[in-house]
């Protein structure tokens, strides 16, 4: 997933799937992702039975907030 498609998905969701939204943005492969998560690596949060992340932990995570972030 390039930069521009996760600023993109980012700035349209309040909140994306874990998988393969969060995952991919944070370079991870499922199983890594689902792992990452159940050890609370990931912040998630439950909407009816599919686990999510906001956005605003991810771009915190990212170190997208801010102007270097961006220029990555």
């Amino acid at each position: 997933m390039t930069l521009s498609e996760v600023l993109m998905m980012l700035e349209e969701k309040p909140a994306v799937t874990l998988w393969p939204d969060a995952g991919q943005a944070l370079g991870l492969t499922r199983s890594k992702t689902y792992k990452a998560a159940a050890r609370g690596e990931i912040k998630t949060i439950e909407i009816g039975r599919v686990r999510r992340v906001t956005t605003s932990w991810l771009r915190r995570t990212l170190d997208l907030d801010n102007d270097r972030g961006a220029a990555r």
